[in-house]
């Protein structure tokens, strides 16, 4: 009889830890969205203050991002866009085959590749940026979209998460497939690829996000001003001689929303992948 009473009492102390901890991590950004908000002068004078005046809140700052600095700002957001895109779609394409190659096929080195790509794993990234920079320099990538995005496209991780969810799908889907006479980029694209829709969701966001936020790389590669990516471009903001905080704030809060709507857009994969193309016993 006191089990729902109990219940009720856990579920709202769940609650509660739950938004408590929701507020500290949304915390910074709602300061850093007041920041964008007020003129960068109040930001230096005062620092992060609880007081918040709200008749000097304004987008002045926001135009002055998009119009002032020579434009320059929505060339390193497209620019990042371009790269961001360009790497997840290549490299969801390429590491999806292989890590489902690794699980579902037997074929001569296949242990080898995969002990390879797990080697890989464990190889620090700062290791490989000579020889990948003497690359470049020797395939004229330098300042070049490709620059950025071929070194890093197929990733280890991202092959190993595809081999480890492809190992635990059904096999008689396959085998129906094979005798229904598809090919088997057939089956991977119509009939794996749609179970695969968690895996491609997860992988989605994580390579976003490591494309989006990369910056010593492309700090290498890129050389011009109307090639830099948008880290590049919000940390020259920063200098030795004072900190451009009217185009650093508002800058920083349009950067975080390409990966939120990312997020979103990926959490639909998640629930269609679960429903699409189960086999029934």
């Amino acid at each position: 009889m006191n089990s729902k009473p109990a219940s009720k009492l856990v579920s709202l102390a769940v609650f509660i830890i739950l938004s408590v901890f929701a507020v500290f991590c949304l915390a910074p950004f709602f300061f850093l969205l007041l920041s964008s908000l007020r003129p960068g002068v109040e930001m230096i004078r005062n620092g992060i203050s609880l007081h918040i005046d709200f008749k000097a809140l304004n987008f002045a700052n926001y135009r002055l991002l998009i119009d002032g600095k020579d434009g320059i700002y929505p060339i390193w957001y497209f620019n990042s866009l371009a790269i961001t895109a360009l790497h997840t779609l290549v490299s969801l394409f390429f590491t999806s085959m292989v890590g489902y190659a690794l699980a579902v096929y037997d074929f001569k080195g296949k242990k080898l590749i995969f002990t390879i790509v797990l080697v890989v794993m464990m190889i620090p990234v700062e290791i490989l940026i000579l020889p990948l920079y003497k690359l470049a320099i020797g395939i004229h990538l330098i300042d070049t979209y490709l620059g950025v995005i071929l070194p890093f496209v197929v990733a280890p991780t991202s092959i190993f998460f595809f081999r480890q969810y492809a190992a635990t799908l059904p096999r008689e889907l396959i085998d129906a497939g094979r005798i229904d006479g598809c090919s088997e980029f057939r089956i991977f694209f119509q009939i794996m690829v749609p179970l695969m829709l968690p895996a491609f969701g997860a992988m989605g966001i994580l390579q976003a996000m490591f494309s989006w936020n990369g910056f010593v790389w492309p700090l290498i590669v890129l050389r011009s001003n109307e090639m830099l990516t948008l880290p590049i471009g919000l940390q020259s903001l920063i200098t030795p001689y004072g900190n451009n905080y009217d185009l650093l704030f508002p800058g920083a809060v349009m950067s975080v929303i390409p990966i939120l709507l990312v997020f979103i857009m990926n959490q639909k994969a998640f629930i269609s992948g679960l429903t699409v193309g189960g086999v029934k016993g």
